[in-house]
């Protein structure tokens, strides 16, 4: 095949087909032949599968790694020192490490920054210090040189002055990993003129091809003065009134898998992150917002949260997936956005598809809710639980049995359970009485399961050291075409005070159904 475009990428060489729309990558053993280099290198061969039709946002986190074109948004407080003036250098070179290889594994990388104004104010109160230590050298003497005041600076005339010196940075910085990138500066106009916004889509469709990292930012040296937004209810409507819509609007336009939003809080809470009950979302829908309780903006930057959340929404209805995350911890920040991008439980993630149950992590909560319920019952009560889930058992047998026939009928019917497994999946008339008496045996071995001595060792004089059982917490147990472990593992997991998980297999859906709801009905008394 004929390959057309060729061009390094740091360790990686980026390699495009004939029409240069299907990327792969190529690492040392496959021969190829570099024309700065004096020898030949071998380079095996690999391939990202990344192609995806866009239209419709990822309804899980483990299906982000499938995701190929990305934009990142760095928001000020990410992008800035603490104190506000001056760049976080460390920072923002571990995340362009971070572009830098997710672009050299095929994928189409853009960045919307924040930066300019607090760059450009580093730049101008040192001139300004400058110019006034001179002048005041030469008229008063050095004695009033710390009662200089440095004046309020303009924000536009900082970002003029900060634009050129941060996109120098960001040159400087992707060249260490041969990565070309270049500067876009938008404004409103640029999005509600059709002409402007064909033109625009077209420079990043171009920059995009030829493996050119975008860097786009507002021109805030001629924009107007921030508004309160407004506008970022319907589809068809956003303007670009900060960073955060600017990621949006940008994100839709391109038709942008994953929208990365990086901020200086761990994601979305339920209420203002500096109150004591304040919890992390993990995953966010659209409707949620009347459950949710903004507080105020962040140190630096025009937004705020409830600006965040508004432009996520508007670009997960366009079909954009998007994630909330802290860019600024320095235990995560080095690895944040290839994390999210591996589908890691990173920041709060926006998604269309709300479950028709309680999640996986709120399951979880509960058992460990219900465990420590268990736990601070008497041996006596949790006995008295046991006995009435076998008592259960007989009662309740021939809805047992029927909903196990149902569960044998469709097996046999789909051939999918070979005779071991369908025996397995099988209940009986003994084997509900044998489940019985053995649940009855657990309920009176359990008087002692939990607070019993197992060892005690005098340490000094009245200070004794005691070996006592305690409940473990919550128990994760995994079965497959065995209804009959579901009471089992129950009447352990009761008689010592442990929160419960249970897995089972498809095939025995009616069997366990019926089971749980009996295990349910047991733990009400």
């Amino acid at each position: 095949a004929l390959l057309p475009s060729l061009r390094s990428s740091g360790r990686f060489w980026q390699v495009s087909d004939v029409a240069g729309s299907h990327p792969c990558l190529l690492a040392p053993n496959l021969v190829l032949r570099n024309k700065s280099a004096r020898g030949w290198s071998n380079i095996p061969f690999i391939t990202v599968p990344l192609s995806r039709t866009h239209g419709k946002s990822f309804a899980h986190r483990s299906e982000l790694k499938h995701a190929k074109r990305i934009v990142v948004k760095l928001g000020s407080a990410v992008v800035t020192r603490g104190d506000e003036c001056g760049l976080a250098l460390g920072r923002l070179a571990s995340i362009v490490e971070q572009v830098s290889m997710l672009q050299n594994q095929g994928r189409e990388m853009m960045i919307v920054t924040s930066g300019a104004v607090a760059f450009g104010k580093q730049r101008l109160r040192h001139e300004i210090l400058l110019s006034q230590s001179v002048r005041q050298a030469l008229h008063t003497g050095q004695n009033q040189l710390k009662d200089m005041a440095i004046p309020v600076l303009e924000a536009r005339a900082c970002a003029a002055a900060g634009q050129s010196g941060l996109m120098a940075l960001y040159e400087a910085m992707f060249t260490q990993y041969s990565i070309c990138a270049a500067q876009i500066l938008v404004t409103n106009l640029d999005f509600h003129d059709e002409q402007k916004r064909r033109n625009l889509n077209g420079t990043l469709h171009e920059l995009l091809r030829m493996n050119i990292v975008p860097i786009i930012n507002t021109n805030d040296a001629v924009v107007p003065p921030p508004e309160p937004n407004s506008d970022l209810q319907g589809v068809n409507v956003i303007s670009v009134k900060d960073n955060d819509s600017l990621a949006a609007r940008l994100a839709v336009e391109m038709k942008t898998d994953l929208l990365i939003v990086l901020s200086d809080v761990e994601g979305l809470f339920d209420s203002p992150p500096g109150s004591d009950d304040a919890k992390l979302i993990d995953i966010f829908y659209p409707g949620d917002q009347q459950s949710v309780t903004f507080g105020t903006k962040s140190r630096v930057g025009m937004g705020g949260m409830e600006a965040k959340v508004k432009a996520a929404l508007w670009a997960l209805q366009g079909g954009t997936s998007v994630v909330i995350a802290n860019g600024t911890h320095p235990k995560i920040s080095g690895h944040v956005i290839t994390d999210i991008v591996e589908g890691k439980k990173v920041g709060t993630f926006f998604s269309e598809v709300k479950p028709a149950g309680p999640t996986v992590e709120q399951q979880a909560e509960m058992a460990r809710t219900g465990g420590r319920s268990l736990a601070a019952l008497q041996p006596e009560q949790r006995a008295e639980i046991i006995y009435h889930l076998a008592d259960l058992l007989t009662d309740q047998r021939e809805e047992i049995l029927q909903a196990n026939k149902k569960d044998l009928e469709e097996a046999e019917n789909k051939g999918r359970l070979a005779l071991p497994l369908l025996k397995r999946l099988s209940l009986s008339t003994s084997k509900l009485n044998s489940l019985a008496i053995g649940l009855r045996q657990i309920a009176a071995s359990s008087q002692d399961s939990v607070g019993r001595v197992l060892r005690k060792t005098r340490i000094a004089k009245d200070l004794e050291l005691e070996q006592v059982t305690v409940p473990i917490g919550v128990l994760l147990v995994i079965f497959e075409s065995r209804p009959d472990c579901l009471p089992q593992v129950s009447a352990l997991a009761i008689a010592s005070g442990n929160g419960l998980l249970l897995k089972g297999g498809k095939e025995a859906l009616h069997s366990n159904q019926i089971l749980h709801h009996l295990t349910q009905e047991a733990l009400s008394i």
